[in-house]
């Protein structure tokens, strides 16, 4: 087995390539498509990708500051259990019977169809939260930053 000879590549250097050119095509294809004008400049585009990616890639859900602001799940989390009632004493016990007798099996072809697209949302939801989560971090730090400043130059 002969040793190969060349130049030492730097693993480092080739991924921040390839992670560059991506960036690149990502800022293409979204001005491409009429995307915000401020993309044209790369480090702001690169900073915001920045900022977004790490929303959505560190935040897990029970991490995040939003939804325990809010005071109830129910508020913010998609409901997919199909809960039948009714608010009549006497006849409410047929006609949930009849309920689910009949309207279950016919509207479980559609809770199945639309659980995907429901499972698509609450994910959506969450990076959302994430994603609002980390701009109001670098909000809180870019204030911190402008008090300090306006302290020091007082």
């Amino acid at each position: 087995m002969s040793a190969m000879n060349g130049p030492a590549v730097s693993v480092e250097a080739l991924m921040r390539q390839i992670e560059d050119d991506l960036r690149l095509q990502l800022r293409t294809r979204i001005l491409g498509r009429g995307g915000a004008k401020e993309y044209t400049d790369e480090q702001l585009f690169a900073r915001v990708e920045s900022i977004l990616r790490r929303a959505v890639e560190e935040r897990e859900q029970h991490s995040l500051l939003l939804p325990e602001l809010l005071s109830d799940d129910q508020e913010w989390q998609l409901q997919t259990q199909v809960r039948f009632s009714s608010h009549r004493p006497i006849l409410g016990k047929l006609i949930i019977a009849v309920k689910r007798r009949l309207l279950l099996p016919v509207s479980r072809w559609l809770y199945e169809y639309s659980f995907e697209n429901f499972r698509r949302q609450q994910r959506v939801n969450v990076m959302l939260f994430a994603c609002l989560e980390q701009l109001a971090i670098e909000n809180a730090r870019l204030c911190q930053e402008i008090e300090h400043l306006r302290k020091r130059a007082g």
